[in-house]
């Protein structure tokens, strides 16, 4: 030590503390502390989001903090498939531009790379424009919460999904008619059986009465507390008992439960038939709520639900039939008294409510699995026979379909919900409807060939102006003509002929080369009551010729004057004149000259 004495310690301070000083900081709403966290999703629901194994860190934080801002937007299925999205992202990243930390470091260059990327790894063009806008949606969020963060090329580069065309996609295909109706029985079959099951449940019976005491007290705690669990110790005594009896094995908790709720297997005849009959989308029948059901009149009640894809207009509203058991309004109405029990239980406001795996579940969860088991129990087939692969997502577009071919192709009519565009697109323009489009396309034809070939067929009425006015005849020919027509002239033999020269079966100028029952498909004939004796003895010739010809032949020869015969030239006369022209067809003393192409 130096020799000058120790120095006295400074005096200190008073300290105060404010009571604010005692409270932690405001923690910022859209931090994530890891990468490892529990969501609650629209509608119920909950979902694990881990993006611990994501690198770069920074980056994966970022990305989880837009995903946990989104998830209440979205039901839970919707965030699994952003969070799939999302990895693939950055098993991207990792592959071509591992210098990358943070998302001030992503650049325009990525998101490009990122489908070219996605395209060599073989995915679809639809499903890779849906993996991207799971990046772009959460890059967006970022920006959002972050302004200025974002690269500024990188920004603008957010304003669209893929600079490549989407193209179109293969549209989900309708079941056909005879599919429909096939599922609407064994529904309404089923929906008629569970109902009856559950308003009047037949006695527990059983041999033994020891076991029958015991089913009726799980059967009374199945009343009292809603459900009853395997280790409940009424059903214990019931195992030891059934064992010891070297019963086999049943399902007595399912069948005990069947008395008082729906089972998850009753649900599937309700939504098959319920979309059947509506056409409302998958994700709309199972987001039902219990009070969908809005201002009932006249028959009919409105059903109120949810289209979660419908950004800015997600509620709605389908005016449906009401009444019977079998309408729309009746089957939900079905629904809401058999879940009553179930409700006093487990309160929900989800039109679905069932028992499964040993609790009441008011999520509409069905694997394909028991779909397959339904149908296989009503043995449904497709068109050819085979076992039906039924899938939810096509009963809308089988309802669609059915109600386009009802309304014959009216978009005015079939557009319900839709601009005429998006249901022409996504709705009519299905295989299963091809052959109506087809046969339109037939039709129109065949009636522009009509109209262009069609002769012109004057009643006795029209025949008396006409010879005081020739131009109401409306003919390309000079009244004289027309006087010259009418008085019989000009009459080949089955018709009046107004232009022998100037056929369209031949070169102007030339004359008519037409077989002589060309007349029934020329513009230039002009059939009269004069003529209907010539015609009736034609069609009884190519009557008596349809039994010595093959039916083929027949048809190919004969088929198209014996259609114009019978559904034009006869019902446009009169049945009084139609009868005086087949007795003189039959007064005929000698019939008329039939040339040899007739025969042949």
């Amino acid at each position: 030590m130096s020799g000058k004495g120790k120095a006295r310690p400074r005096k200190g301070q008073r300290v105060s503390f404010k009571r604010a000083d005692g409270q932690s900081s405001a923690r910022r709403s859209d931090a994530v502390t890891g990468l490892r966290f529990t969501v609650d999703t629209a509608h119920g629901g909950t979902a694990l989001i881990e993006l611990v194994v994501l690198r770069p860190r920074r980056l994966a934080l970022a990305f989880g903090s837009a995903l946990r801002e989104l998830a209440p937007t979205m039901v839970r299925s919707t965030v699994l498939q952003h969070l799939n999205g999302l990895k693939r992202f950055f098993v991207f990243l990792n592959e071509t531009a591992p210098t990358i930390d943070g998302p001030e470091h992503l650049r325009a260059e990525h998101i490009d790379g990122f489908e070219s990327w996605l395209e060599a790894q073989g995915v679809t063009t639809i499903h890779r424009h849906t993996i991207i806008a799971k990046a772009i949606i959460a890059l967006r969020t970022i920006d959002a919460g972050r302004p200025g963060l974002l690269d500024e090329k990188l920004r603008q580069r957010l304003g669209y999904t893929s600079a490549r065309s989407l193209g179109r996609s293969t549209p989900r295909d309708a079941y056909s008619g005879y599919v429909a109706k096939q599922l609407r029985d064994a529904a309404r079959a089923d929906i008629q059986a569970i109902t009856r099951r559950l308003k009047s449940p037949a006695p527990i019976e059983h041999a033994d009465a020891t076991l029958r005491g015991h089913l009726e007290a799980a059967a009374e705690v199945i009343e009292a507390e809603g459900t009853i669990g395997h280790t409940h110790p009424v059903l214990l005594s019931f195992y030891r008992r059934f064992h010891l009896l070297g019963l086999e094995n049943g399902t007595p908790i399912r069948d005990l439960h069947a008395r008082r709720h729906l089972l998850a297997e009753d649900v599937i005849p309700f939504f098959v038939l319920l979309s059947l009959e509506t056409g409302l989308e998958p994700e709309c029948v199972k987001a039902l709520r219990l009070d969908c059901l809005r201002n009932p009149a006249s028959g009919t009640v409105e059903i109120d639900y949810v289209k979660r894809r419908a950004r800015g207009s997600e509620w709605k509203r389908l005016r449906v039939r009401d009444g019977a058991s079998s309408t729309p309004g009746g089957i939900i109405r079905t629904l809401i008294e058999l879940t009553t029990a179930a409700r006093k239980h487990k309160p929900s406001d989800s039109l679905w409510l069932y028992f499964h795996t040993g609790r009441l579940a008011d999520r509409f969860l069905h694997p394909q699995e028991m779909i397959d088991i339904w149908v296989a129990r009503h043995n449904l087939v497709d068109d050819a026979g085979q076992p039906l692969p039924l899938l939810l997502s096509r009963l809308r577009k089988t309802h669609k379909a059915l109600w386009y071919a009802k309304s014959q192709g009216d978009m005015a009519r079939f557009a319900v919900g839709h601009t005429p565009e998006v249901a022409a697109r996504h709705y009519a323009d299905l295989p299963s409807l091809r052959h109506l489009h087809e046969q339109a396309v037939v039709d129109g034809l065949n009636d522009a060939l009509s109209s262009a070939l069609q002769p012109r067929i004057v009643t006795p009425e029209e025949e008396a102006v006409a010879r005081k006015a020739p131009s109401t005849l409306q003919l390309p020919v000079p009244a004289a003509q027309v006087r010259s027509m009418l008085s019989g002239k000009q009459d080949v033999w089955l018709a009046s002929c107004s232009g022998f020269h100037n056929s369209p079966f031949a070169a102007d100028g030339e004359p008519c080369a037409e077989p002589f029952w060309g007349c029934l498909e020329c513009r230039n004939a002009v059939i009269t009551a004069r003529k209907l004796p010539s015609i009736i003895a034609f069609l009884d010739f190519i009557v008596v010729r349809r039994t010595e010809m093959a039916e083929a032949d027949w048809w190919a020869k004969f088929g198209r004057p014996w259609s114009r015969v019978t559904q034009q030239v006869l019902p446009a006369f009169s049945e009084a004149v139609v009868a005086d022209a087949r007795e003189k067809a039959k007064a005929l003393e000698h019939q008329p000259y039939l040339p040899l192409e007739t025969r042949a």
